[in-house]
């Protein structure tokens, strides 16, 4: 199990329900354009957001966003360890910086003190677009092992500070090498991590990089907490992360829809049926199991486990609950049906 570190008052690592972040696309100085797009995050279920710190405009923003949102800010930094002191000052929850790229140890040891002193945990964030030119001659390009010794390194130079609140992440937008990259990870240290694919894409391909890279090692035990990276409004990376969450078993936070895929036993319109359930459900927070099904000879038995259900049939259909048939209805009917079930739960 993972070491635990706060960020702001979020628990990460050491079995703490793993966290949903997001980051602002707004130009950061632009504290009223920022604030309102984490507020609609925050609406969203985004539990950390993250900024971009390219300058010290940038870095001085940090104290009025923060005073203005309810979720923890945390500071992304290149480079300038002026920007790290800077965000540290203004009351930043959490630095992303990499130690080995701010130049000496003194200014290594001054971030390192700096976070200390305030209780700032530092994310040391690899990406395989950025390694080391000697990690990419030794290794012979982006390898699994040379995103782990990369961000080992990293760990070092804050160590030798007397600074372990720590969590790391290591991505690439190759998704067997940035999976792989993780397991090593997760076998070697026990600092807290951070998930993500990088440069995934625009949300028809990204999702499904996000889902099978973030996704497949949350159902291994490793990660405790993500980022879904997409071309789109931050909005969609917190639903789709919501949605890896549920579909990997850690997390309900409203209804789970299955339906069957349609086969020849099928006797009615079920796509559109299923679509137009999908839609209805949007609102709803109950953490309920809802089930599509396409005939009613196998359906409520296979969805047994469906809180509440329906299957079609020839011009009618049944409304069941966990397996068992309640009732019939016309197929006309069958969708507002299940919503008057869904409302009883």
């Amino acid at each position: 199990m993972s070491k635990q570190i706060m960020v702001g008052g979020v628990a990460m690592g050491a079995g703490a329900p793993v966290t949903i972040q997001s980051m602002c696309n707004t130009k950061t100085e632009d504290v009223a354009a920022t604030v309102a797009q984490i507020l609609r995050l925050e609406e969203e279920g985004c539990q950390i957001i993250r900024v971009a710190v390219p300058d010290m405009a940038a870095a001085q923003a940090i104290g009025a966003i923060r005073r203005q949102i309810h979720i923890p800010l945390v500071a992304d930094i290149h480079f300038d360890y002026r920007l790290a002191l800077e965000a540290a000052r203004q009351g930043v929850d959490k630095i992303r910086i990499n130690p080995g790229n701010i130049g000496s140890a003194e200014r290594v040891r001054a971030v390192a003190d700096a976070c200390r002193e305030r209780g700032i945990p530092i994310r040391i964030g690899v990406n395989g677009g950025s390694l080391e030119k000697e990690l990419l001659k030794k290794y012979g390009g982006v390898t699994p092992q040379a995103l782990v010794e990369s961000a080992l390194g990293h760990v070092r130079l804050l160590n030798d500070c007397d600074f372990d609140d720590i969590c790391i992440s290591v991505k690439c937008s190759h998704v067997p090498v940035n999976m792989e990259a993780y397991r090593l990870l997760h076998q070697q240290t026990d600092y807290p991590l951070h998930l993500g694919v990088t440069e995934a894409g625009t949300p028809t391909m990204g999702v499904m990089k996000s889902a099978i890279g973030i996704g497949g090692l949350l159902c291994m035990g490793i990660g405790d907490t993500m980022r879904v990276s997409l071309t789109a409004d931050p909005v969609e990376e917190v639903r789709a992360a919501k949605q890896i969450l549920t579909a990997a078993g850690l997390r309900q936070t409203g209804p789970n829809l299955i339906s069957c895929p349609t086969c020849g036993r099928t006797k009615y319109d079920m796509i559109p049926i299923a679509q137009e359930v999908e839609r209805r459900l949007a609102d709803c927070t109950k953490p309920i199991t809802v089930a599509v099904m396409g005939c009613v000879v196998n359906g409520p038995g296979e969805a047994a486990a469906a809180d509440v259900g329906i299957a079609g049939g020839q011009g009618e259909g049944l409304v069941f609950r966990k397996g068992e048939v309640l009732y019939k209805v016309p197929q006309e009917k069958l969708v507002d049906a299940l919503m008057e079930e869904i409302d009883k739960l």
